[in-house]
């Protein structure tokens, strides 16, 4: 499968008249499962954007030891996968990283499995990108769904072995489901999901 090109990005000036209010502030919790070698701007761009909205964000992973993301960024987990009540958060957020750090990590936990599961079974919105759709396709969560993901390492394959039907877009949304490819393709991510969330919230 052919590597995308990046988005080159532009420049534009933009006169300043007045403060122009933003939106309402959110009452959203979300939950972002991950481990040890994720990557960082996968998880740390969607962080900051939930919260500079308002939104309650807590990161989880397998204990509370700290980890770390492939650029060099830590943090230290807000709980444990076990403590995750699925039923107290209107958001799960999948990130992505080495496939042999945190994607196949969470992939393989049977407590990530069964929070995926719940979200989906309860059409709550889970945004996922890059490898993180493999939660999804290991948890069995993803059939008759569209989505996309990383295009490589075997991941295109096992959201279809799955019965997800893959697509290679920069951000596909499928009912509660947002899904996108690569750190690029991050604004389009993040603005398909508070799309999501506004839409919810009226």
């Amino acid at each position: 499968m052919a590597r995308p090109e990046a988005p080159t990005g532009g420049h534009a000036s933009h006169a300043v008249t007045g403060i122009v209010p933003g939106p309402a502030r959110l009452d959203l919790r979300a939950v972002i499962l991950t481990a040890d070698g994720f990557e960082d701007t996968e998880l740390l761009v969607p962080y900051f954007r939930r919260l500079e909205e308002g939104a309650h964000v807590q990161v989880a992973a397998p204990s509370l030891d700290p980890i770390g993301g492939e650029n060099g960024y830590s943090l230290r987990p807000d709980l444990t996968f076990g403590e995750v009540d699925p039923d107290a958060y209107d958001l799960l957020l999948i990130p992505g990283g080495f496939p042999d750090g945190a994607p196949a990590t969470v992939r393989d936990d049977v407590r990530a499995q069964a929070i995926a599961r719940s979200f989906m079974a309860a059409d709550k919105l889970v945004a996922t990108i890059c490898h993180g759709p493999w939660l999804l396709a290991a948890a069995d969560a993803v059939r008759g769904r569209r989505l996309t993901s990383y295009w490589h390492d075997g991941v295109p394959e096992d959201v279809a072995a799955a019965g997800g039907l893959w697509e290679d877009e920069p951000v596909v949304v499928d009912g509660n489901l947002v899904s996108s490819r690569w750190p690029p393709d991050l604004p389009a991510f993040t603005a398909a999901m508070m799309a999501l969330v506004r839409e919810r919230e009226r």
